[in-house]
């Protein structure tokens, strides 16, 4: 779902709901209208026409959750007025479990639902609307008649009084402001963006994009437009295959970006105004992009057996996320290099950060990358204050774990084979051939295909397990070595403080550090160190303190006083370097080329 610097599924695939219906007629029809009269009250008010559904009552659902973010989200408890008729007669409706509601229409075949949705959120995973435009995401706004995610439909938007843009990749229906999916899924993962947005378009690929940017931001537009293109085709030649006929970037300028969310055909990226100021603030923009734009292939045509067809009504368990988001998060890095924008050496110090912040997560030797992926449902998205301490994140470690198997594929090959071509036989074999996603087996066997040889040791100790990532065999093949320093040889804390409203009070606790020893607990607030009153943060005033030194904290915890003595520890964290190794063989400067191509 997001690239790292913003820190952070399916093409027309039907969607399996189990219903006790039987299918709607081949007559049935169903057409959505969506209308905003007062888009300062936060509401869309939506009508479905359903049209020859002749049993006695239908139900229709709202999902729980948006595909691309692993978490159910409960959408239908933004639903209000619910209510439906036939003609001017009205119906009885009842909902009969949280996301589905039940329309009894006896005899009457053509009926319609109202309801209004309530949208404050502005995410890019959910929807929103305000006074100056609309945002929709379809899984939080349209519902759809139970059993029936394969029926096609059309979409009339009536935007808000002076607004007179729409931004969305579904495709024109004929009459103003209609469009036509083909299926729910397709109406679900095709964004909308109302308003008077500014929109941008750029070739890429021979294919047309459009660039809806919202806000008020103050950027170079032939850059932008210049460095997405370059971005766009250099993501195109990792696959080699272009599965496009138009796309759609909607760019949300707000205060503080959030991230992104890949969709079939378009992307919604929620960009900080400050990011084209900087050349940091720049690349940092890039990398979203081509994260995003990479689902096109990895996720969207490229995934998991799991990851399609969606079930809306619950979670969708898988153990691959490290390579869905992670893998992405890899190539992204690899595509912004590629492009240009980055030198190797360049490329390489972000990925010694990338391993910093693995090896520097006391949970990395707890949870596995497979169990993070899982485990997205219920942690990923749900952090707490000992999150750090007990799990890892998939697209950090799917990161370095993609930067590990490339090179050691690279190395196998004799620098013949990479990554990009063990995507491009999934692509080939799972999407194209065989209509499906794959296995975890599958993409181990994709991966020993394309390298001529098996890595079964490796996918069990560092993908299912937690081993620790052998970085200097792998980078060693490429004639470079990962070196570590201590970030400081000073003891420390072991916690982060929060120095809101002039109180200083833990926020977290990191694993084996003197706090954690110690006895120092998340919610405590500290009122002294070692006998005089706090007025800072107390990490500033142990720079450089030994370990062995004893503190004493007077903490404030529920209300009561209290205090706590302990040992400082030295900090075990590390700072990365990727270096070069001298003299490298032709085979090293082989791997080495093939992995990180020098562009001009």
């Amino acid at each position: 779902m997001m690239h790292s610097y913003f820190r952070r599924l399916l093409a027309g695939a039907a969607v399996l709901v189990l219903s006790q219906f039987t299918p709607a007629e081949a007559a049935s029809s169903l057409r959505y209208t969506l209308s905003m009269p007062a888009p300062q009250t936060h509401y869309f008010e939506v009508e479905m026409a359903l049209g020859g559904f002749g049993k006695q009552f239908t139900d229709v659902k709202m999902p729980v959750w948006a595909p691309g973010s692993y978490l159910v989200r409960e959408f239908a408890k933004n639903v209000e007025s619910f209510s439906a008729q036939a003609g001017a007669a009205p119906l009885r409706t009842e909902k009969v479990s949280k996301n589905t509601w039940r329309i009894y229409h006896p005899g009457a075949k053509d009926f319609t639902v109202r309801y209004k949705v309530y949208a404050f959120e502005l995410s890019v995973r959910t929807s929103f609307i305000d006074a100056a435009h609309g945002y929709v995401n379809g899984t939080s706004v349209f519902m759809y008649p139970d059993g029936e995610v394969k029926m096609p439909s059309t979409l009339t938007v009536q935007p808000a009084p002076g607004w007179s843009q729409i931004s969305t990749s579904l495709k024109p229906a004929g009459g103003t402001f209609t469009y036509k999916s083909s299926s729910y899924d397709e109406l679900a993962d095709s964004p909308i963006e109302i308003g008077n947005q500014k929109v941008l378009s750029f070739e890429a690929n021979g294919t047309p994009h459009t660039v809806a940017m919202f806000g008020n931001v103050q950027y170079d537009e032939a850059r932008l437009l210049r460095d997405m293109k370059k971005i766009c085709e250099e993501a195109h030649r990792v696959v080699g295959q272009n599965p496009l006929d138009r796309y759609v970037f909607i760019i949300h300028n707000i205060d503080r970006g959030t991230g992104g969310l890949e969709h079939l055909f378009s992307t919604t990226l929620s960009v900080s105004r400050t990011a084209y100021s900087s050349e940091a603030g720049w690349k940092g923009f890039l990398g979203l992009v081509a994260h995003e734009y990479f689902h096109l292939w990895n996720v969207k045509r490229i995934r998991p057996v799991a990851l399609g067809p969606f079930n809306y009504d619950q979670e969708n368990y898988t153990r691959m996320l490290w390579v869905s988001e992670g893998g992405t998060e890899y190539f992204s890095n690899l595509i912004v290099q590629r492009a240009g924008f980055l030198t190797p050496d360049a490329y390489l110090a972000d990925l010694s950060n990338g391993i910093g912040r693995v090896e520097n997560t006391p949970g990395n030797k707890l949870q596995s990358a497979a169990e993070s992926s899982f485990d997205a449902w219920i942690k990923y998205y749900r952090p707490n204050e000992n999150s750090a301490n007990t799990g890892i994140s998939y697209y950090d470690k799917g990161e370095v774990i993609g930067a590990v198997l490339d090179l050691m594929v690279i190395n196998a090959t004799n620098g013949e084979k990479h990554l990009d071509d063990v995507m491009r036989y999934l692509y080939a074999q799972y999407y194209q051939k065989l209509g499906r996603g794959f296995t975890d087996a599958e993409y181990q066997d994709a991966v020993a295909k394309i390298a001529g040889r098996r890595f079964d040791e490796f996918f069990r100790n560092n993908v299912y397990g937690t081993q620790t990532l052998d970085y200097n065999t792998a980078l060693g093949y490429a004639g470079l070595k990962l070196t570590s320093t201590p970030v400081t040889t000073d003891a420390t804390l072991g916690a982060n403080v929060s120095t809101t409203g002039g109180k200083y009070t833990v926020t977290s606790v990191g694993r084996e550090g003197s706090a954690w020893q110690g006895g120092l607990s998340v919610g405590d607030e500290l009122l002294a160190l070692n006998g005089t009153r706090l007025t800072d943060d107390p990490n500033k005033a142990l720079v450089g303190a030994p370990a062995g030194a004893q503190v004493t904290l007077l903490v404030s915890r529920d209300g009561q006083l209290k205090e706590v003595t302990f040992p400082l520890v030295a900090s075990t964290a590390q700072r990365f370097r990727i270096e070069h190794l001298p003299n490298p063989t032709e085979q090293q400067q082989r791997v080495l080329s093939k992995w990180l191509p020098v562009t001009k």
